[in-house]
């Protein structure tokens, strides 16, 4: 399948859909759920869905490596590339490997002045980013502060951000955001229910009507999948 068509048909439209639109450039997005249900493949998912648009990408890992990191987008990659008979998968891999960035911060964890750091060491490369996503942070990682300084960055930037949280209640994925939601656009979670994984949202912008997302994951293939 020519890869236009793999774009027009993915899952990320129905996503796109069901949140009136999408992200939108410039605001925050958080999928926050239980450890270990695809918060990741989420995060890499949206990435891929956005490399084969053309878009350039910056992954930001907390307490991985580049190389783990790398290795995770190569299996979702194939994953797609088999399952929807991609053409022409090994040229496409390069490309959208070249417009990827991977930047890992191990140890003392994440705030907006490092991701700021981030990107100008990625400009002065002639690289500017249309979304980053952040993968692996904790609830106490989260301030005010930093969020402020990244809603800041990417309304200059005119990017949108994901980010991924451990939810600290099962029954309350917002409290893992310690009063910050406003200074969020869109929340998501992901939700285990026997062999399925569901996204829904949570906040969907200003709007009151949320609608059914009608994604999920696929735990064997970790795809974005609809459902």
């Amino acid at each position: 399948m020519y890869r236009k068509f793999i774009n027009a048909r993915s899952p990320m439209r129905l996503f796109e859909k069901g949140l009136h639109g999408g992200l939108g450039v410039g605001n925050l997005g958080a999928c926050v759920a239980a450890h270990g249900v695809g918060k990741t493949s989420f995060l890499v998912g949206v990435a891929i869905d956005e490399l084969l648009r053309g878009g350039t990408v910056l992954h930001v890992a907390m307490n991985q490596t580049v190389s783990h990191v790398r290795d995770y987008y190569d299996t979702v990659y194939l994953a797609l590339a088999a399952s929807t008979h991609m053409d022409n998968p090994t040229e496409i891999h390069a490309e959208i490997d070249d417009h990827r960035r991977i930047r890992a911060y191990r140890g003392d964890g994440f705030s907006a002045s490092k991701l700021s750091d981030s990107l100008k060491v990625e400009a002065e490369a002639g690289v500017r980013p249309t979304l980053i996503v952040i993968d692996g942070l904790e609830g106490s990682q989260v301030t005010r502060d930093d969020l402020a300084g990244v809603r800041s960055l990417v309304a200059d930037l005119a990017a949108e951000v994901w980010f991924t949280l451990d939810a600290e209640s099962e029954g309350d994925p917002l409290a893992a955001l310690s009063g910050c939601e406003d200074l969020i656009n869109v929340i998501v979670t992901l939700e285990a229910k026997g062999d399925e994984i569901t996204l829904r949202a949570i906040k969907d912008h200003e709007n009151e009507d949320l609608q059914d997302l009608h994604v999920g994951l696929d735990p064997r293939t970790l795809l974005l999948v609809r459902s």
